[in-house]
């Protein structure tokens, strides 16, 4: 006996993901993808259809019995890369300290691209296990973080993580010159010896 789930014809499973959702914005509308949305994010049931939309073919794995993990989670912050309203802002910002780093990771992505003010979430990321979601913090950073910010973000400059390293070098030049900070000047020998 098979226990496939055979998703209807119209659902693009196998399309990119910005083309789902705007298929699915197509279908629903773009507030009921936004409310699908953050019924993910939250871990909620948002439908075996929109979990397509947003999850695509590998969310029929998890349809057919697969563990969920956190996949609808992720997919519901990822829905929000593409469609944005601002009652989705405070599930993003919970979405910072979800014990997935993935979810981690993808929420700060969010936090860059909408433009949502969590510069000291963002800096407590910078410390995280994970050096995917320390570079997704870092770049958010670079786009809202303040010359406070920038000894914080010359610590990762020595991180374990060649990608974190190159993301906290890039926060610190884009803060300084957004800022237009000058960059310290290096300290002579004559100088520190005095």
């Amino acid at each position: 006996m098979q226990n496939k789930l055979i998703p209807h014809p119209d659902l693009p499973i196998d399309l990119p993901t910005d083309e789902r959702i705007r298929a699915a914005v197509a279908h629903y509308g773009e507030n009921v993808v936004i409310d699908n949305a953050v019924a993910l994010l939250r871990a909620k049931n948002a439908g075996k259809d929109f979990l397509l939309y947003a999850g695509g073919r590998h969310a029929l794995g998890i349809l057919e019995g697969a563990p969920a993990l956190y996949w609808p989670e992720l997919w519901g912050a990822r829905v929000l890369l593409h469609v944005w309203g601002e009652q989705a802002a405070p599930y993003i910002v919970v979405g910072l300290t979800n014990q997935a780093w993935r979810v981690r990771e993808m929420c700060a992505k969010v936090v860059l691209l909408r433009g949502l003010q969590v510069v000291p979430k963002l800096v407590r990321l910078t410390t995280d296990e994970n050096p995917r979601v320390r570079s997704a913090a870092l770049h958010a950073l670079a786009d809202q973080g303040t010359e406070a910010n920038v000894a914080t973000i010359e610590v990762r400059l020595r991180d374990s993580d060649k990608e974190v390293r190159r993301a906290a070098q890039q926060a610190r030049d884009a803060i300084r010159s957004r800022l237009r900070l000058t960059s310290p000047q290096p300290t002579t020998e004559a100088e520190s010896e005095a």
